[in-house]
């Protein structure tokens, strides 16, 4: 019975020592990885791919982002995003021993920023920690050009000619000579033969001289009969 007895106690030492070991164990992971942000989810280790987050997506640049704070402070703040970019997850690592994975949508976190006051876990004796490094995983669309308003068609006006109108020449001043038609010299010309018809009549003159031949005849009969006379 007593040999029983000290199996039994030696048994029962082991089993204590093993299960203050592992509440040891528990309690140090724990603390190592303890968080006062209900936001995030701690875990201890080291990551430094996205794909051991398995959030989704690859990693980010930092110049796909608008933040302060960071690396070497206590607090990260996201207060934009790069146009096309989507996040899925955020890593913050520091502390002793783990890091804080933040996913958009989840744990009372956002989908989109401002996402303020992101941190690491604590360090193990409970104090806050510096961030030593931090990333985010997600993906990045190009924009989507939009099409160029097409320019109106140009209508061109046709320009007024320079060119000098052409002038008209003013009549002349001077009346158009007309040729009287060629008298007719053969034949009888609606005058009796004789002289071309000029359009008016001159038998008158014919008759004056008549007389003027018969005064001067008469004249000089007169003057041979005073001579004989005297």
């Amino acid at each position: 019975m007593q040999i029983m007895s000290g199996r039994r106690v030696r048994s029962a030492v082991t089993v204590v020592a093993l299960a203050t070991a592992a509440l040891l164990g528990t309690a140090g992971s724990a603390l190592a990885c303890h968080s006062d942000d209900d936001r995030a989810k701690p875990i201890p280790g080291n990551i430094s791919k996205c794909e051991q987050v398995k959030a989704g997506g690859k990693a980010l640049s930092d110049a796909d982002f608008k933040f302060t704070g960071g690396a070497g402070e206590k607090r990260l703040n996201i207060t934009g995003l790069g146009e096309g970019v989507k996040v899925t997850a955020i890593v913050v690592l520091g502390g002793d021993d783990g890091y804080n994975v933040y996913e958009p949508g989840k744990r009372k976190l956002s989908d989109t920023p401002p996402w303020t006051e992101l941190r690491a876990p604590f360090n193990r004796d409970g104090s806050k920690a510096n961030i030593d490094k931090w990333y985010a995983c997600g993906e990045k669309t190009k924009p989507t050009e939009q099409p160029k308003p097409s320019e109106p068609t140009k209508t061109s006006t046709a320009k007024p000619s320079t060119t000098a109108p052409t002038t008209t020449e003013k009549p002349s001043d001077t009346p158009t000579s007309t040729s009287a038609p060629a008298p007719n010299v053969g034949g009888n010309g609606g005058n009796g033969g004789g002289l071309a018809d000029t359009g008016f009549d001159n038998a008158w003159l014919l008759w004056a001289g008549g007389l003027l031949v018969l005064a001067g005849a008469g004249v000089l009969v007169l003057l041979r009969v005073r001579r004989k006379a005297d």
